[in-house]
């Protein structure tokens, strides 16, 4: 599991830096948090297929969070996609979508599903491979965080093991879920014989736009990796709370609380070009912090 920052910066692109877009990669399957303006040039950049994006979340209306998605998914319609595309959003935004198809007169090439966000907290996707939770945050506007829970797949097989076990590969799944196998001759196989640990469940938590709450705690309490904003700087607190932003302290403080492994920071206003200050801020409240660079795939 991890995540690619393809866009870190707050409202205005600055220093490089583009409007707030990551993926998060589960067993090898995109899904693409907020598109601001530019995402799919720099998913070509970094090598992203939009083959393995199946589900897109916006996480509320502002349009460094979602200008880039009418770019992307009229692309991907222009490239032949067939595959459907799951769209996560507020209500508001699918009229806007559908009127810039229409007046373009453009028919998309695959199927595009909509699920308009609650106003609460709910489990939005149920996959094999993972589960999507979204949460409310206290942004100006209405404006949701998410948390994905990638699933175990169960045990990891030894092949070799099985071989010289002779294990039919009928009984595999089985295996997998951790039972032994008792063979027509009485030998029963342990299981710990023929696998190995598999990947861990793990949780993700994108905490979105929002000033400093604890709001949300139960749905990001021992997180592996969590994202959260980090606008402006200590210094600049007062204007923080005022724009219903964080600073980089706040932010860790909250990674503390919440008890999580690591804290990701990101949506940097233009007014800074030097991050090192947010860095710095952080990790002397939470040390398991880092400023996120554009392009970085981190390990979750």
């Amino acid at each position: 599991m991890k995540v690619i920052i393809l866009g870190n910066n707050s409202a205005l692109p600055a220093f490089g830096r583009h409007p707030t877009s990551q993926a998060v990669s589960v067993y090898g399957d995109l899904l693409l948090i907020d598109c601001g303006e530019g995402t799919q040039s720099q998913m070509q950049r970094y090598g992203l297929k939009w083959r393995n994006l199946h589900h897109i979340f916006i996480s509320h209306m502002h349009g460094d969070h979602y200008f880039g998605l009418p770019g992307l998914i009229n692309s991907m319609s222009l490239m032949g996609r067939m595959a459907p595309l799951h769209l996560h959003a507020p209500a508001e935004l699918m009229p806007i979508l559908d009127a810039i198809l229409r007046v373009a007169d453009t028919v998309l090439s695959y199927p595009l599903h909509f699920y308009p966000l609650p106003e609460g907290s709910a489990q939005i996707v149920d996959d094999p491979s993972f589960t999507v939770t979204c949460f409310p945050v206290e942004h100006r506007i209405t404006c949701h965080g998410f948390v994905i829970q990638r699933k175990t797949k169960g045990r990891k097989l030894l092949p070799l093991k099985c071989v010289e076990y002779e294990i039919p590969s009928a009984v595999y799944d089985t295996l997998k879920q951790g039972a032994d196998y008792e063979r027509a001759d009485g030998f029963v196989v342990k299981n710990e014989w023929v696998t190995a640990d598999g990947p861990t469940a793990k949780r993700y938590a994108y905490c979105a736009d929002t000033r400093y709450t604890e709001s949300f705690m139960e749905h990001i309490q021992g997180v592996d990796a969590m994202y959260h904003e980090c606008t402006y700087l200590e210094a600049d607190a007062e204007k923080a709370v005022a724009r219903f932003h964080s600073t980089a302290a706040q932010a860790a403080a909250l990674a503390a609380k919440a008890n999580a492994r690591q804290l990701l920071l990101g949506h940097f206003s233009s007014k800074y070009k030097d991050l090192a200050p947010f860095q710095e801020e952080a990790a002397a409240v939470f040390p398991h912090v880092s400023v996120t660079v554009e392009g970085v795939a981190y390990d979750i």
